[in-house]
């Protein structure tokens, strides 16, 4: 079974965007910046963008960090991304999700300037995605394409099984595995004898985050799994298909597998700074 290495491409990727923003700095007197903006003290949420910062400080991005209370108003934070809308020096807004519970999540998304939309979840780019045109592509779907891609994965003809329909990754990875000539099936909590459609999948991709969701008897023979869970289970960081009892049948019958951690995780932070580059290029580049 091989092991799709998303920390190894990851880098790879960090390392050519690197040479590429010093070259961008010289040639137009700036380099790119990311304004990321948190609302409340959530550790999760506050472990994420610090990864996120320091990623965009190691190869020459800006990163500004708004950091706001827990009670902030939801005005407020409308005020702010007016603010960040209108600045010239801003090429990437990320507001980081989940918001609390007094926001309204949607407002907040639709009104960040879609063109500055580096995890693509404004409606003008989800929009731009449905008819394959030239929208920003959310972090972690873009990151398993790439990974796919990288290591030679064939996707035209195959049927791919997405578990999952979150915004963030569910329906986005399935318009994009479409793009790429695959028959895709989604799947979700409402679905029916789920295991009769994981074993058709010959790419299955796993967004539900929920530890021992998927076992090896509900892996096709010779699938791609991509796994995207996180979860903690003793503990320990684990997947969506992580099965301490039958972890030997499903290295037996997969072909190929993503770890985790080390695997999607990775390319989403790859795929955060690629979006940060390609926003400040079509900005500066007339």
């Amino acid at each position: 079974m091989k092991i799709l290495n998303g920390a190894a491409l990851a880098k790879k990727i960090k390392s050519v965007l690197a040479i590429e923003i010093e070259y961008l700095v010289k040639k137009h007197e700036r380099a790119p910046k990311l304004c990321i903006v948190l609302v409340g003290d959530d550790p999760a949420s506050a472990s994420y963008v610090k990864s996120k910062k320091k990623s965009c400080n190691e190869i020459g991005i800006l990163c500004d960090l708004n950091i706001m209370p827990f009670s902030t108003s939801q005005d407020q934070l409308l005020a702010l991304i007016e603010t960040l809308n209108n600045d010239p020096e801003v090429d990437a807004i990320l507001v980081q999700l989940p918001l609390p519970k007094h926001i309204d999540q949607s407002v907040i998304l639709q009104a960040i300037d879609y063109k500055k939309d580096v995890d693509g979840l404004h409606p003008m780019n989800v929009g731009l995605l449905n008819i394959s045109n030239d929208a920003i592509i959310p972090c972690t779907p873009k990151g398993i394409l790439s990974l796919l891609k990288a290591e030679d994965v064939s996707i035209t003809g195959k049927h791919c099984v997405v578990i999952g329909r979150s915004n963030l990754v569910g329906k986005p990875m399935a318009q994009l595995m479409l793009r790429e000539n695959a028959s895709v099936t989604v799947c979700h909590s409402k679905t029916r004898d789920l295991a009769y459609l994981t074993r058709q999948g010959e790419i299955l991709i796993i967004a539900i985050g929920h530890p021992n969701l998927v076992n090896a008897d509900m892996l096709k023979e010779g699938a791609v799994v991509v796994d995207v869970g996180i979860n903690s289970v003793d503990g320990k960081l684990v997947g969506d298909i992580y099965n301490s009892i039958d972890v030997t049948n499903i290295e037996k019958k997969a072909a190929a597998i993503t770890p985790v951690p080390g695997g999607v995780g990775p390319m989403t932070i790859a795929s955060l700074l690629e979006n940060v580059v390609e926003i400040y290029k079509k900005r500066v580049i007339k």
